[in-house]
């Protein structure tokens, strides 16, 4: 618990300190920057199982009371999805030729999700107390919490067929920090009735980078990944022209090097406490017996060595109709899917109104790693500049004691003529 907290924090205080593009792409934003220099920011947090109330007491520190307890736990399902997606980068769009433009692009990429049971939550907020005599289910629970940089190189072909786009690009990724955990079939944490006696059923995979090097200047890993773009008219019944995109990236992997460590496990553990004769037993075979990480390895299967992760793919497919003379109207509905990151296949409709060069977003959308987000967004788009502002995810500012879901996208963009 204590090292997931870290990672979250970490994420936190960074976007806290900080001033992307929507959806953690360059190319959508492509048709409104053209050959430009941007900074963006993307963050996106929830939870389909605790409150947000709950959620930031977890990460920023504070008192977490029963009734506290109590409201989040009417989120709970037997199985919970938790996430968090934060990037931020500056990439620019330069001069090709009449047919395409290139992009290079910086990013940090911090990722952090879960799934985790039912009774993973009542243990960690209530202890075993009410699992006398029977057994906590901690199947199938897992945390992958990853931190990434990466120099991007691609060209976007702007005008093929005269009106369509398509876009590529290649990022070099350098691993700075992992933390995978795993459990599989039969984890589990039995309680005695009398609650003399524990038994711990292990069976999980643990994998994590170099400890000693947590740093952004830490390099733990090497990768490459991939982006996909394709945006193209089309002919409709509705509205005055219609557009179709799909993009598809981080289609890729990264190697961590040799300092890194895996764990596996498939044992069981009885604890009934110890007997302790006299004084001195403290100072040697007990403590000896109890240490932890002659546990841990005495569990596992502990290995040094490098291996190989995928990272999340974000796959976005969206749909524009435009209406009106001077298309001030649009409705864009679309679908969103994180592969490899406990994400929950999320469909969203995104009306919006122009008024000269400002327009005015709504969003609503269902899935994901919460059940319903309701944002807003400006965006000011003149002749030199372009700035977006927004979030998919209001709710959770709101009333986050009922609900879930925060998130903030800021994209400032200066054009190039």
């Amino acid at each position: 618990m204590g090292k997931n907290k870290i990672y979250i924090s970490f994420l936190f205080f960074i976007f806290y300190c900080a001033v992307k593009a929507q959806y953690n792409t360059e190319f959508i934003n492509y048709e409104s920057v053209k050959r430009s220099v941007s900074v963006n920011v993307d963050f996106d947090a929830g939870s389909n199982g605790m409150s947000s109330s709950l959620t930031n007491k977890l990460i920023f520190g504070g008192y977490i009371d029963n009734d506290l307890k109590k409201e989040s736990a009417r989120h709970l399902r037997q199985k919970n999805n938790f996430g968090i997606n934060f990037n931020y980068g500056l990439s620019t769009f330069i001069k090709g030729n009449s047919k395409f433009d290139y992009l290079i692009g910086f990013k940090n990429q911090e990722i952090l999700n879960a799934t985790y049971s039912k009774d993973f939550y009542n243990l960690l907020f209530y202890g075993n107390d009410s699992y006398r005599g029977l057994t906590a289910n901690l199947e199938n629970c897992n945390l992958n919490a990853l931190r990434f940089q990466e120099v991007k190189f691609g060209v976007i072909m702007h005008k093929v067929d005269s009106i369509g786009k398509i876009g590529v690009s290649l990022s070099f990724l350098k691993g700075e920090q992992l933390f995978y955990l795993k459990t599989n079939k039969n984890s589990g944490l039995y309680t005695s009735a009398d609650g003399s006696e524990l038994v711990l059923n292990s069976n999980f995979n643990l994998a994590i980078s170099d400890t000693n090097n947590k740093r952004i200047t830490g390099f733990n890993g090497v990768g490459a990944s991939a982006d996909i773009f394709f945006e193209t008219p089309y002919k409709s019944n509705i509205g005055k022209r219609s557009v179709l995109i799909a993009n598809a990236n981080n289609i890729g992997f990264i190697h961590w090097l040799n300092n890194s460590v895996q764990y596996n496990s498939d044992s069981t553990l009885r604890f009934s406490g110890y007997t302790v004769n006299n004084i001195a037993d403290l100072k040697d075979s007990t403590l000896n017996r109890i240490n932890r990480d002659s546990l841990l390895r005495g569990l596992t299967n502990a290995r040094t060595e490098n291996f190989n992760t995928n990272i999340p793919t974000n796959l976005i497919i969206i749909n524009k109709i435009y209406f009106g003379k001077q298309e001030l109207f649009c409705l864009q509905t679309g679908f969103r899917y994180i592969f490899n990151a406990n994400y929950k296949p999320y469909i969203f409709v995104e009306p919006d109104y122009r008024v000269k060069n400002v327009s005015f977003g709504l969003h609503v959308g269902y899935g994901g790693y919460v059940r319903l987000n309701v944002g807003t967004s400006v965006t000011w788009n003149c002749k030199n500049w372009f700035l977006r502002i927004g979030s998919n995810s209001l709710q959770g500012y709101f009333v986050p004691k009922s609900a879930s879901g925060q998130g903030l996208f800021f994209s400032l963009a200066k054009k190039f003529k």
